[in-house]
């Protein structure tokens, strides 16, 4: 009986040793795996973000050409405010300035993205300008330009609330 029990330990410490080697291949493979991903990782990123900055600006760029696309021709303009009333023409002028807004809004957007494209070929976006720490991809996607993480910008934006307050005070 103790030498079935002798057996039984042994086998089941061959075992664990088997195991625990295994697990340590395993483990060097998936650290050399990461290691080898790291060195990567600048290339992937660098080339998504660059896929990213590059998406919205060619979405800006026709959201600009598609407005453009649907200006009224001055003689056209002139035939449709010949037969408006004041209130008309009111509403008219307040739809061609928010035309003429969101354009302007449009066109400052894809300046910051060429900003930020020149940044990335200089190796610079991506970085938070405060603490220096990688925006995460989510954010880029969401604001190709932002210059802070969420965590410097949720502090600015705290500050700035408070500076706020105590004005008011």
């Amino acid at each position: 009986m103790a030498a079935r029990s002798g057996k039984k330990e042994a086998k089941t410490t061959t075992t664990r040793v088997k195991k625990a080697a295994t697990a340590a291949v395993t483990s060097s493979r998936a650290t050399k795996k990461k290691e080898a991903s790291k060195k990567e990782a600048p290339d992937n990123r660098h080339a998504s973000l660059k896929k990213i900055l590059l998406v919205k600006r060619e979405a800006l760029i026709q959201e600009i050409k598609q407005q453009l696309g649907q200006s009224v021709t001055e003689e056209q303009q002139r035939r449709l405010e010949a037969a408006m009333d004041s209130g008309d023409q009111a509403l008219v002028d307040l739809e061609r300035e928010m035309g003429i807004s969101l354009q302007e809004m449009r066109n400052r957007e894809r300046k910051h993205i060429d900003d930020a494209l020149d940044s990335l070929n200089e190796g610079t976006y991506g970085m938070c300008a405060e603490c220096g720490e990688e925006i995460s991809e989510k954010r880029l996607y969401a604001l190709p330009f932002a210059r802070l993480c969420v965590e410097c910008q949720s502090k600015r934006e705290l500050m700035e609330k408070i500076e706020r307050s105590e004005q008011r005070s």
